[in-house]
């Protein structure tokens, strides 16, 4: 039995590798949430209008990684402290968001950030938004496994 739980945090290519690299991670693939056009392209959501984030939705098996190790791990992979932008990419498509699928994400998603920001790990606030999923999207092909295929690494 596999769960599943969606993050956001800067380009997507990059965030998607790092989650593969996981013990218990069953897959991961890269889309869009949070915004207001059904079935984005990557097009329109470059344009910054659409309100949807890249994310990276996470398949995993409970017994092999927890909700908790995901969430710790993505506050690991890029800087939560950025708003709207992670390094070079700029733009709310790049927002640090988690998107939870069920109370208990909730609950465990909060109180990791809260965690983190009282002990001051990043030196500023986090500004890390935690929101109810929505419909995930799909990112086109080419998008997937993006940098598994063609090698290279993303600023995030």
């Amino acid at each position: 039995m596999t769960d599943k739980a969606t993050f956001g945090a800067g380009c997507f290519w990059g965030v998607e590798m790092r989650f593969r690299e996981l013990d218990g991670v069953v897959d991961a693939r890269v889309g869009y949430m949070g915004g207001s056009v059904e079935n984005p392209t990557y097009e329109q959501v470059c344009t910054d209008r659409t309100g949807h984030a890249e994310v990276c939705e996470v398949r995993f098996d409970p017994s092999g990684i927890s909700y908790e190790a995901l969430v710790r791990a993505f506050f690991e992979l890029h800087d939560p402290t950025q708003v709207n932008r992670q390094g070079p990419d700029v733009g709310r498509q790049y927002r640090s968001v988690i998107f939870t699928h069920d109370p208990d994400q909730e609950r465990t998603a909060r109180e990791v950030r809260d965690e983190l920001d009282s002990a001051g790990r990043f030196g500023s606030p986090i500004a890390t938004s935690i929101e109810p999923a929505a419909t995930f999207w799909p990112a086109e092909d080419y998008h997937q496994q993006y940098l598994a295929r063609r090698g290279g690494s993303c600023a995030i």
